[in-house]
């Protein structure tokens, strides 16, 4: 006896998760054809797994080489649900196939909004940015479409995702990060990096410190081999309270240049607002070994001098 075909939802999606494992992709978006047509015969739909069922459906096209229907089903999954970072994903990778990079450059800095950590999305920031530059010039950014404002809220739903995946996606960052401080930069490369350091410098001197430190974290991505980028976005990270980064990018400054006054001043701030003031002192000593003259690390020691009494 044949056997019986899967006529559920969860039986419907089951199999089309099994058929896409498998490689039969066009089977899988049939199944999760079928899925979505039987959640939405049950009654009221579930968001949620509605969402779950396009952005699946969405792979599926993405993997057969259908990049419209693939932008089309991440869409409405996107309408369900908005802020997904699957579907934003596949899109972004869907507009990129079809070379529309800068809604695919969205679609990429949306991710990093919600997950800083995931290297898919910073590998496309990257090559987004490189095939940017290279058709529009340096006035690319003047083009974007408006890159959406993630809410918190939308934050939090995916930082409270199951812990296997946010230990993955640790693991990732850790891996991405090791494999950036080892690129040996072309010379384009240090080209584009000083432009957009450049960019963040402009951004600085108006005050929007959060929209330079990422102007900073995009030079880097192209020269993590330049001190002054990590110490400039140290100062953006001040200026917005994360002090912890303002320390890690200050101590990357100094694996670089071990005589770098302003990654010791700047992580001597991070470290009093930490209220590391022991360390705090050992750089601002470290400091001033350099520069005996400098009157902002003379002050700044009297200041931590008075925090450990």
């Amino acid at each position: 006896m044949a056997p019986k075909p899967p006529g559920s939802v969860l039986e419907l999606r089951a199999a089309g998760n099994e058929s896409f494992r498998s490689g039969q992709y066009a089977e899988a978006a049939e199944l999760y054809g079928r899925a979505l047509d039987a959640l939405q015969e049950a009654g009221p739909a579930n968001p949620e797994e509605e969402s779950v069922l396009y952005s699946n459906r969405a792979a599926c096209h993405l993997k057969d080489g259908n990049c419209t229907h693939c932008i089309k089903d991440c869409s409405v999954a996107l309408s369900l649900v908005p802020f997904g970072i699957k579907p934003l994903l596949r899109r972004a990778a869907a507009y990129e196939a079809l070379e529309k990079y800068q809604l695919a450059y969205v679609d990429y800095k949306t991710v990093l909004q919600i997950d800083c950590t995931l290297p898919a999305a910073h590998d496309g920031v990257n090559r987004m940015t490189k095939a940017l530059m290279d058709t529009d010039g340096l006035e690319w950014r003047l083009k974007l479409p408006p890159i959406p404002s993630v809410p918190v809220a939308a934050q939090k739903r995916w930082e409270a995702a199951p812990g296997g995946d946010h230990e993955k996606a640790a693991k990732s960052k850790l891996k991405e990060a090791d494999t950036l401080k080892n690129k040996v930069p072309t010379v384009g490369d240090k080209e584009r990096a000083r432009a957009l350091k450049e960019e963040g410098n402009e951004l600085v001197k108006k005050g929007k410190h959060k929209e330079a430190a990422e102007k900073y974290s995009e030079s880097l991505m192209f020269n993590s081999m330049e001190s002054a980028t990590y110490t400039n976005r140290a100062l953006c990270y001040l200026s917005l309270k994360k002090y912890k980064e303002a320390v890690k990018d200050c101590t990357e400054a100094l694996k670089l240049d071990s005589k770098n006054v302003k990654a010791f001043y700047r992580r001597a701030q991070a470290f009093k607002e930490l209220k590391d003031y022991q360390s705090s002192l050992e750089d601002v000593n470290s400091l001033l070994s350099i520069e005996p003259e400098n009157s902002a690390a003379a002050k700044l020691r009297q200041e931590v001098n008075r925090s450990l009494k």
